[in-house]
C-alpha cells in the first residue's frame, strides 16, 4: 500500500489530538508525520503508535516532502497555507480562512464529494454545525428540493477549544464548593466582557455583526448553500452555547417544495451514508449529545411533519463537532482523495 506523508498543523490542540485518534482507528496510510504547532508549543512531545515525535513550530520549509496538510483550524492555515500548496501539498483546512473563497471547494464528502476534483491544493472544512446539519438536510433534498430551513443550534463548549471545556468544568467545581465563579473565555474569548456557561444557555457564538446576527449562524446560512449548490436555498439560524462538553443538537425545520412524508424521510436518512436514526417516541428513544460524544456517525430523531406550513418536517440532529464537524471529516477528504486516485 503507497503511503503519504502527512502534516497535522495544530497537532496539540483538540482538534489535532482528535486527528491522530482517527488516524489510527481508520489505518489512515501515512509514511513520515510532522507534528507541528505555534512556537508556544514547539518542542513538546507526542507518543503516538509506538513512536515518540516532537512538535515543530509551523513556518514555510514545514512542507517539503509533505503530500497531505491537515490544519486543525485557527490563524495558521491563512499564514502557512499556501506555503504548504507551493511545496507540492494537498491542504485540507478546518479553519474558516478559505470557505467562501470560489476557487476552494466545501466539503462534506458524503454530501458533495463530486466538488473535491475543482480543488486547487486547498480545501475547506465547513463549520461543525454545518457539516452535522447539511449531513441530515442532503438525503432529504435528494427526495425534494429544500425551499427553506430555519435552524437552531446548541452547541457544547468543547466548539470554543480546550479552553471552553476547562472553564465549564471549573465553574461547575465552583458552584458545587459554593464559591463564586469566574468567567472568562465565553462566550468569545477576544473580547472584554464574559458570561458564566454553567447552568446557562448563551445566545451567542462568535461575534455579532451589522445584520444583528453572529458570525456563527451566518457561516450556517452561507457555507449551506455553496455546499448544497443552491444559491435560492433560504436558511436562518440562531446558534447557542450550552453547559455540554461535547457535542452538539440542532433543532432543524426544513420546507420542501413537494410533500415529503415522515416514513420517506426515515428511509433515506437511515440509508444516507453516516447517518443513524434514532427515532422512537414510544420508547422515549432520540438523539442526545451524551450518546453521540467520540461517535463518528450524525444521529437523526424527532422526526414529524410540522402542521403550520404545506410542505414542512421538524428534525432534532445531534453530532461530535470534533469527530464529524472537524477532523473526521477533513480525514475523509483525505482518504476520498487517495482512493480516487487524486494525488
Amino acid at each position: 500500500m503507497r503511503r503519504y506523508n502527512t502534516a497535522i498543523v495544530g497537532a496539540t490542540g483538540a482538534v489535532g489530538q482528535e486527528f491522530l485518534k482517527l488516524i489510527e482507528e481508520r489505518n489512515f496510510p501515512f509514511g513520515e508525520l510532522k507534528m507541528l504547532a505555534s512556537s508556544r508549543s514547539a518542542g513538546k512531545t507526542i507518543n503516538f503508535m509506538g513512536k515518540s515525535y516532537t512538535v515543530e513550530e509551523t513556518t514555510d520549509k514545514s512542507f517539503d516532502g509533505v503530500q497531505i496538510a491537515l490544519f486543525a483550524g485557527g490563524a495558521a492555515s491563512k499564514l502557512f497555507a499556501p506555503a504548504a500548496v507551493k511545496a507540492g501539498a494537498i491542504v485540507i483546512d478546518n479553519s474558516s480562512n478559505f470557505r467562501m473563497d470560489p476557487n476552494v471547494p466545501l466539503v462534506v464528502p458524503e454530501v458533495n464529494p463530486q466538488a473535491i476534483a475543482r480543488h486547487k491544493g486547498i480545501i475547506a472544512n465547513p463549520n461543525c454545525s454545518t457539516i452535522i446539519m447539511v449531513m441530515a438536510l442532503k438525503p432529504l433534498y435528494n427526495l425534494s428540493p429544500i425551499k427553506r430551513v430555519v435552524v437552531s443550534t446548541y452547541q457544547a463548549v468543547s466548539g470554543a477549544g480546550r479552553e471552553g471545556m476547562d472553564e465549564l468544568k471549573s465553574q461547575l467545581d465552583s458552584l458545587a464548593r459554593g464559591e463564586a465563579v469566574t468567567a472568562k473565555v465565553l462566550p468569545v474569548a477576544k473580547l472584554d466582557k464574559h458570561y458564566q456557561i454553567a447552568s446557562n444557555l448563551l445566545p451567542q457564538i462568535d461575534v455579532f455583526m451589522d445584520n444583528r446576527y453572529t458570525k456563527e449562524e451566518m457561516k450556517m446560512v452561507d457555507e449551506t448553500r455553496k455546499i448544497m449548490e443552491d444559491d435560492a436555498l433560504r436558511v436562518t439560524a440562531t446558534t447557542i452555547r450550552v453547559p455540554v462538553y461535547r457535542s452538539h443538537a440542532e433543532s432543524v425545520n426544513v420546507e420542501f417544495a413537494d410533500d415529503v412524508s415522515v416514513e420517506a424521510a426515515r428511509t433515506a436518512l437511515e440509508n444516507f451514508p453516516g447517518v443513524i436514526v434514532r427515532d422512537n417516541p414510544a420508547e422515549m428513544i432520540y438523539p442526545q449529545p451524551l450518546e453521540t460524544s467520540g461517535k463518528d456517525a450524525v444521529e437523526v430523531g424527532r422526526i414529524r411533519k410540522d402542521f403550520s406550513i404545506e410542505h414542512g418536517l421538524n428534525l432534532w440532529v445531534c453530532g461530535d463537532q470534533i469527530r464529524k464537524g472537524a477532523a473526521l471529516n477533513a480525514l475523509q477528504i483525505a482518504e476520498y482523495i487517495i482512493a480516487n486516485g487524486m494525488i
